[in-house]
């Protein structure tokens, strides 16, 4: 099994290089490990310092990685340096200049030279695993190395690949963590049906992070100005499936509104498609030369990174992924007591079943199903704060998963 994983690493590689030649992601990804062990070599050249390392795959990761580091880095005496490796080009891109970090750098292939070689170099007193993204040879020289290794905002179901036959190295590895936090009480049972029992439910350390953001407000005053005391629709990482039921729902809507639409890939033939299929539209990064810009209806948001912060002026949020890339983070307008939209496939998503479930997000499948759901809370003000509360509070309910594994690592550390 470990002799076809190790191929296939190399496999991957390999396409990636010839993927990069018209795949900009794949290019980003390629490049950004490019001369990487020079760089590690330099970095970490005549290393004495106590490094923790957090290996998070991409953004989403990320996010659920930052209140961890930010109390080990204000708590810890400050005597650890962070080192923080992603996987994918939209996790490092974005974080590449985040202050808590002392190091952040691309993940290497996985291959059994390249985690010996890491680790000869970094020489982790801890390390953090984010979510999944298990790199079993990274993992496997860890634990032969016996170096206190967790894993944390784990989510484990049955169907997973490491609980079949054919995956019991990775199962392996798994039950050799030094401790699992993870999401939910389904997770336990899965990981207990399996013999590994070092597990804890601390839910997920995104709520600690959200929380946080909504507590820490960032005053945005063009996009107050560009507000005009209309109700404001904040569309966030949408992709081009989720454009084709917002679309038509905005086009048809009469009401007085403002728009805010984030999508997910800033690329240029998406942007032009919002442009050319609704009315009245600016992009964000016009709007300093463009003094009208308050008389727009549709802001489009070209940039990443500030997304977050505009939920704090939304009176309704749709959240995009959900029509098959992914559901993305719904909690960032939850915890500012916005009611949720978002599409019909998010079964792997703890976070919107509840919503769903407690009636403060709704599941749509079509523009029909959203101007149903979007009307009456037009419409109906007390109902959409009592919604808007619902949200809220399931929020402020679920933090505190930072704090138990915080103290978790001052034991260990």
């Amino acid at each position: 099994m470990i002799f076809f994983y190790t191929l296939f690493i190399y496999l991957y590689g390999f396409l990636i290089s010839i993927v990069s030649l018209f795949n900009a992601k794949a290019k980003a990804w390629k490049n950004g490990r490019k001369n990487i062990w020079i760089s590690l070599e330099k970095a970490f050249a005549n290393n004495t310092d106590s490094i923790i390392w957090f290996h998070a795959s991409s953004l989403g990761e990320f996010e659920q990685a930052r209140p961890l580091i930010e109390k080990i880095k204000l708590q810890a005496n400050n005597h650890h340096k962070i080192l923080i490796t992603f996987f994918s080009p939209s996790g490092f891109e974005v974080n590449k200049n985040y202050e808590h970090a002392d190091y952040i750098f691309y993940l290497p292939l996985d291959t059994p030279k390249n985690a010996k070689k890491l680790l000869n170099l970094v020489k982790p007193v801890y390390v953090f695993w984010i979510k999944y993204d298990f790199w079993f040879h990274y993992l496997n020289e860890i634990q032969k190395r016996n170096i206190p290794c967790v894993l944390f905002s784990a989510i484990f179901r049955a169907e997973q690949f490491m609980f079949k036959w054919y995956g019991q190295p990775f199962k392996k590895i798994i039950s050799n963590f030094t401790k699992i936090f993870v999401q939910d009480e389904n997770s336990i049972d899965v990981l207990e049906n399996n013999q590994i029992t070092n597990v804890i439910n601390v839910g997920d350390t995104r709520f600690d992070r959200v929380k946080e953001t909504s507590t820490s407000l960032v005053h945005l005053p063009q996009i107050a100005n560009f507000q005009q005391d209309k109700k404001i629709f904040v569309i966030g990482s949408c992709w081009n499936k989720d454009l084709d039921v917002i679309i038509p729902f905005l086009n048809n809507f009469q009401q007085p509104i403002k728009v805010i639409i984030a999508p997910h890939e800033i690329k240029e033939n998406i942007l032009e498609r919002i442009e050319e299929e609704l009315k009245d539209t600016i992009r964000y990064s016009q709007i300093a030369e463009n003094k009208d810009f308050i008389k727009k209806n549709v802001l489009i948001i070209d940039n990443i990174g500030m997304l977050s912060r505009i939920y704090a002026y939304a009176d309704f949020a749709y959240i995009g992924g959900a029509f098959g890339e992914g559901l993305h983070n719904i909690l960032e307008p939850a915890t500012f007591g916005v009611p949720i939209f978002f599409g019909d496939k998010y079964e792997k998503f703890p976070e919107a079943e509840d919503l769903v479930e407690d009636g403060g997000a709704f599941s749509i499948s079509n523009p029909e199903e959203l101007e149903l759901y979007f009307d009456r809370l037009y419409a109906d003000e007390e109902k959409r704060k009592e919604i808007g509360e619902i949200c809220k509070n399931y929020v402020n309910n679920h933090t505190g998963g930072t704090e138990k594994i915080f103290r978790f690592f001052s034991k260990i550390s």
